[in-house]
């Protein structure tokens, strides 16, 4: 199993009432939650640790990960509220306004961390669950419990709308990307991290004891990886864009899914990556991903949309 470890919420997205009336619609989220849809819709064995609500939404949320195939035994039920993203639009952009104060998932701590069996083979880290207290330190400090004898994936994801003092949370982003065996980032992230130069330079300066791959994507350019053994880079797939929420995140559950139906997915396997193996996974991550942007929302695919 692949353990998904990171927010759940409710975008609350403006809408039209018949009336003409503004409204908000409510639609499940969240970037390791979307992952972890997209990784049961993949048929890769995954679960999900979070806390989560009982309330009305939460159940809703719950509902939505049991649908696509993600195992709620370790996930952290609470009757504190969840967590709602409402969003405006002004001039076709965005703008979020978070409601967290003390919400299931916020105010998961350490003495919520379960003991992990030996099915769980890999975790994934990111989102916005790092960048607040105490949930963030809590993430941080499963992986640091974890790390050493399971393979871990970290996507930084930064919103920086969310995140209230930026240099504390970058210190955490360095801590845990010298702890990930994994590491997928994007170019945005890159930059608000700090990262300078090319990519290859930027690859170099995260690959060391731990941290086995780097992958660093450019939207719809591509992306490129990077490690000990070598590098490789693809092209996004040609499709037409309905809008990017939640590609990185299907993006995720592709290079997880492929990793582990190619036996790579230990920490023997991506210590000793080939280059077939890393642009196999890579090529399927995108098709995963061009599925999800070519439709509204984040709604990945079904593995049987998948077949050639």
């Amino acid at each position: 199993m692949i353990l998904c470890c990171g927010e759940a919420l409710i975008d609350m997205l403006p809408r039209e009432a018949k009336s003409g009336e503004s409204a908000f619609a409510p639609h499940v989220g969240g970037s390791v939650f979307n992952s972890a849809l997209a990784l049961g819709r993949l048929e890769t064995p995954v679960g999900f640790f979070s806390g989560l609500s009982d309330d009305l939404f939460g159940v809703r949320l719950q509902a939505a990960l049991r649908e696509s195939r993600v195992d709620l035994a370790y996930a952290r039920i609470s009757s504190l509220p969840t967590t709602l993203a409402f969003v405006t639009l002004a001039e076709g952009q965005a703008s979020y306004f978070f409601y967290d104060e003390n919400t299931a998932g916020r105010m998961l701590s350490e003495s919520d961390l379960p003991r992990l069996d030996d099915g769980v083979e890999a975790l994934l880290f990111g989102g916005i669950s790092l960048a607040t207290e105490p949930c963030g330190a809590t993430y941080e400090a499963l992986m640091a419990r974890e790390a050493s004898t399971r393979v871990t994936m970290l996507d930084p994801n930064i919103r920086p709308v969310f995140i209230k003092d930026a240099e504390p949370h970058r210190a955490r982003m360095r801590r845990m990307m010298a702890m990930a065996d994994i590491v997928k980032i994007s170019e945005e992230d890159l930059a608000w991290l700090g990262g300078t130069g090319g990519h290859a330079e930027a690859a170099r300066d995260l690959l060391g004891a731990e941290t086995k791959l780097v992958v660093i994507t450019s939207g719809g350019r591509g992306a490129a990886a990077f490690w000990n053994g070598g590098s490789a880079v693809i092209e996004a797939v040609p499709v037409e864009v309905v809008d990017t929420v939640g590609a990185g995140d299907a993006f995720n559950a592709g290079v997880l899914a492929a990793l582990r139906e190619a036996g790579a997915l230990s920490k023997t396997g991506v210590a000793r990556l080939q280059e077939g193996t890393v642009r196999d996974a890579l090529a399927f991550a995108a098709r995963v991903a061009a599925i999800t942007v070519s439709r509204a929302g984040a709604n990945p695919p079904w593995r049987a949309e998948l077949s050639p």
